[in-house]
């Protein structure tokens, strides 16, 4: 119980671990976290005590750490339980195409204080969300866990399992569980895909708490640098166009438990010549001028887009593979023609004509998609 006591004040106040010291303020709240009403009795010995309400714990946590753990019966032989390395390639690589824009200055500060900030980062598809949270954890060179979720992932995959290998019962901990012990972040990835009932049990992680495994019958207390960041195209409201399906409506109590909200959005013309350049850099393409009539021409259709003229859109990932595709073909055209071929025909050929007259130094205002849009309609009637 004095180790768990211990544990338990270090997690919620990591200050202590370099103080060797605790005040009676603390003892007190980490009692209301164990939801005990029992006053540490080995605080009563006249050796821990420095001062009036404040005791030392550095000698009580060393005696305590030799002392052996109680056994399990024979009978009843105790699960192997397999905790995933941390090390070093928990440390996403670094990105030199990587350009910052939009919130990455904020999440950075959040990532550098390495306090516990649940944080959640909603925006359109494709404009670098979960990139930003990585490549922020390889500057800084913090370790983290991605996560992507999905309609069938469930409370096994996220927090932990048994499974039996070679004849013995062993639990497996999940994701959740190796970022709490080891203090790293934790990045769940389309989190608004997972299914709402499941991601609940999220919800005592998501306010700091020690979190109780029961397979193991431990309370599990988060390690100081432990914090979460969830990415989403929606603000788990659903998706009343139907453009991401597949998206459901959060609870309430979940959402509200992030502290606080981003909204993403793709990068301004000048980041995104950066991107597409030190992409065309990366691969050996450069050409400037694609470049520059690249961006102009994503930029005029998202403004067409954000004005209800169009119902697709060309985002910054869509970008990104042009020029890959540039790269391999070595024409512009057909490396734009292959790359919107996704769309329906009617968009794909709106697309590809307001790239030619943007390619032709067609000013765009003369030559809008709505204009377009009257003479090809975008939607079909």
């Amino acid at each position: 119980m004095q180790q768990t006591f211990i544990d338990a004040l270090y997690a919620r106040f990591p200050d202590t671990i370099t103080s060797n010291q605790c005040t009676r303020a603390q003892v007190l709240e980490v009692m209301q976290i164990l939801g005990t009403t029992k006053y540490p009795s080995w605080l009563s010995n006249p050796q821990s005590r420095i001062s009036r309400g404040v005791y030392a714990i550095d000698m009580t946590a060393q005696v305590h750490a030799i002392q052996p753990r109680a056994q399990r019966p024979a009978s009843a032989p105790a699960p192997i339980v397999e905790h995933a390395p941390i090390d070093s390639s928990l440390v996403p690589r670094v990105d030199s195409n990587y350009v910052p824009f939009g919130n990455h200055k904020d999440v950075e500060t959040i990532v550098k204080s390495m306090q516990f900030y649940p944080s959640y980062i909603s925006g359109p598809t494709g404009n670098g969300k979960s990139t930003m949270v990585e490549q922020i954890c390889a500057k800084n060179k913090r370790p983290l866990i991605r996560v992507n979720l999905n309609m069938m992932t469930d409370e096994d995959q996220l927090i932990g399992s048994k499974t039996l290998i070679d004849g013995n019962v062993v639990i497996v901990e999940g994701p959740v569980l190796i970022a709490m012990r080891a203090g790293i972040a934790l990045l769940l990835d389309e989190i608004d895909a997972g299914g709402a009932n499941i991601l609940l049990c999220l919800q005592p992680i998501l306010e700091g708490k020690p979190y109780y495994f029961k397979l193991k019958n431990e309370m599990i207390y988060p390690a100081p640098g432990f914090t979460v960041f969830a990415t989403a195209n929606t603000k788990g409201k659903g998706s009343d166009d139907g453009r991401y399906i597949g998206t459901n409506i959060l609870n309430e109590a979940f959402l509200e438990r992030f502290a606080v909200t981003f909204n993403q959005e793709y990068p301004s013309p000048a980041a995104e010549k950066k991107i597409v350049m030190n992409l065309m850099t990366s691969y050996g393409c450069i050409d400037e001028v694609f470049c520059d009539t690249l961006v102009k021409w994503a930029d005029a259709i998202r403004r067409t887009f954000a004005d209800g003229g169009v119902d697709e859109t060309i985002t910054t990932r869509r970008l990104v593979h042009i020029v890959r595709a540039f790269s391999i073909f070595k024409d512009k055209k057909k490396a734009v023609e292959l790359c919107i071929n996704r769309f329906d025909e009617v968009t794909r050929v709106a697309f590809a004509d307001l790239f030619d007259k943007v390619d032709d130094d067609t000013p765009i205002e003369a030559t809008p998609i709505d204009t377009i849009d009257n003479e090809t309609p975008m939607k079909p009637q």
